[in-house]
């Protein structure tokens, strides 16, 4: 045997901890649904109606729609910092290209979850025979269009790799390694007025929606046992509450919620649970199930110098009992962006206690905030 593969599934699903729901309702690669990047995250984990960056393409692809110009931005974060684990880290790059050709906005992105390195042991005993190294991976491509002034649309595609472990075990068929894809499908509006044209908003206000990890269940072992993806709803609002020459001042809110029918007995596949998932339990719970995340973001000077952010997250204690504040900044300087963000958890020794996130970016062309 190996010191021991389930080690690692358990990693795997701490992973789950931090943005999907924490409750029997489990999936496969829950690294899917980690916040990529420094800016959001310091705003309570929302970002659905904002998405006017290149991580538009992990918080709702629609928001390339508005986009033009170029940008490239990298993020790392220490993951479950608590666990005093240096190996377990989490990458994320993304890339995105206007294309007047195609008339809207492609971007390439890649995840990547480091597990660490374990120990691989014989079934008669605790020697060491060897050592294997675990990780996930993903590798999305997405395009955004306008369907007018006001509308836009988003499409990502996915390729998803998990390497949990390279071996199996004598009772079961299979390794603990899965492939799959999946693909995300978003919208977004931006009134240009409200209250049939009496309110101008100045593309002040945003609405967005996402529903991503849309595919099929991932493999390890047989598929009487495969793990449905992490298909995930979110929807939320934007409003730019202060917008002057030097400075500006934007409050968002994000809910979201685990599309995953799942039971002791049986697992809806993902074309099903997409709508059984939202009737498996009473009314008050499906509402409960919602986990909230919500941020006010400040700018100063025009174009953008210096930015302060703040955010709140929260989930219902029956389903999860995540809360934890959300801290952050940002610095713009001609092309370059540098921005963090800091979790502070309501209880000591919490896995995300004290979470930082660093994220760089370059962005060139017209469209680069």
């Amino acid at each position: 045997m190996f010191r021991k593969f389930w080690i690692v599934v358990i990693l795997a699903v701490f992973a789950l901890v931090e943005t999907a729901q924490a409750q029997p309702t489990t999936s496969a690669v829950p690294f899917l649904l980690i916040a990529p990047n420094s800016r959001a995250s310091g705003l309570g984990e929302s970002g659905v109606a904002v998405a006017d960056d290149a991580w538009a393409q992990y918080w709702n692809p629609a928001g390339l729609a508005f986009q033009t110009g170029s940008e490239f931005s990298l993020s790392h974060a220490n993951w479950l910092p608590q666990f005093q684990l240096p190996e377990l880290w989490i990458a994320h790059a993304v890339y995105k290209q206007y294309f007047e050709e195609v008339n809207g906005t492609v971007a390439l992105g890649i995840a990547f979850l480091n597990l660490g390195e374990f120990n691989r042991t014989l079934p008669t005993g605790p020697e060491v025979v060897g050592t294997f190294k675990s990780y996930e991976f993903a590798v999305t491509g997405g395009y955004g269009t306008k369907l007018s002034d006001s509308w836009g649309i988003g499409v990502n595609a996915r390729f998803i790799y998990s390497r949990l472990s390279p071996f199996g075990t004598a009772q079961e068929q299979g390794r603990g390694i899965a492939s799959g894809f999946s693909f995300d499908a978003g919208f977004m509006y931006k009134p240009k007025y409200l209250i049939f044209e009496r309110l101008p908003m100045d593309e002040r206000l945003s609405f967005g929606l996402n529903v991503s990890n849309i595919g099929p269940n991932l493999t390890y072992v047989d598929k009487a046992q495969s793990d449905p993806l992490p298909m995930n709803f979110r929807i939320g609002g934007a409003y730019q509450i202060v917008k002057d020459t030097y400075n500006s001042l934007s409050f968002n809110i994000d809910f979201n919620k685990l599309l995953i029918r799942r039971d002791s007995t049986v697992t809806d596949p993902f074309y099903k649970a997409i709508v059984t998932s939202w009737y498996d339990k009473p009314f008050s719970k499906e509402l409960r199930e919602f986990v909230t995340g919500l941020g006010l973001e400040y700018w100063y000077d025009d174009p953008r110098l210096v930015g302060l952010r703040v955010g709140y997250f929260y989930e219902d204690p029956e389903f999860g009992n995540r809360k934890f504040l959300t801290f952050g900044a940002g610095i713009r300087y001609n092309m370059y962006g540098f921005d963090f963000s800091y979790i502070s958890t309501f209880e000591e020794r919490h896995p995300l206690s004290e979470t930082l996130r660093f994220t760089l970016s370059i962005a060139w062309g017209r469209g680069g905030e």
